[in-house]
This record gives structure tokens, sequence and C-alpha cells, in this order.
């Protein structure tokens, strides 16, 4: 999977992650077109561990792909049948104050 961290001062930081198939693609959601770029979900793959550690202490979490949510689903943070489907795939975001 691809994932990235984004830190913000004073705002904690929101980690990325999406499935190696959806990068730098375009999905579609209607009218709008979802990019999923290397800009935001990174330029490297990583491993699952990597990913579930990143999980583990982020304080907001932005997925995109099949693999990507049954990970958060595993590690308790996303409920599969609460994500969007945007393209036929799944997506969720999570927040934690």
């Amino acid at each position: 999977m691809y994932l990235k961290v984004h830190r913000a001062r004073g705002q904690g930081e929101v980690v990325a992650v999406c499935d190696p198939e959806l990068i730098n693609r375009t999905l579609r959601h209607g009218d709008v077109d979802v990019p999923i770029s290397e800009g935001f979900y990174g330029d490297r793959l990583v491993t699952e561990d990597e990913v579930r550690e990143a999980l583990k202490h982020a304080s907001n979490i932005n997925l995109f792909g099949r693999r990507a949510v049954q990970l958060a689903c595993e590690l308790g943070l996303v409920d599969e049948a609460e994500c969007l489907l945007i393209d036929e795939v799944p997506h969720a975001q999570v927040y934690r104050l």
C-alpha cells in the first residue's frame, strides 16, 4: 500500500493510505473527480505492518481501497458497512480528537 503522513503544527497528523492499483488514478463520484495522487498518498510502497503502526497513532486517517479499508477494519477503526463507495472503491475517513 502507499502511505504518507502529513504533519501540521498543533493539528496532529493525517495518515493517508491507498491500495497500490489506485495510485495516480482519478475516480469519479457523480460529477466530481477524485484524484488519488502520489502527492497525497505517497510515492513508495510500504508493508502492512508499517500501515498498521501509522494507523494506530494517527489523529486523522484517509483511506482508499479494499485492502486499506480492510486493514483499518481489522484494527477496529472503521466499520466497512459505513464506508463510502467512490467509483466502486471503498473510502473511509477517521477523525480522532
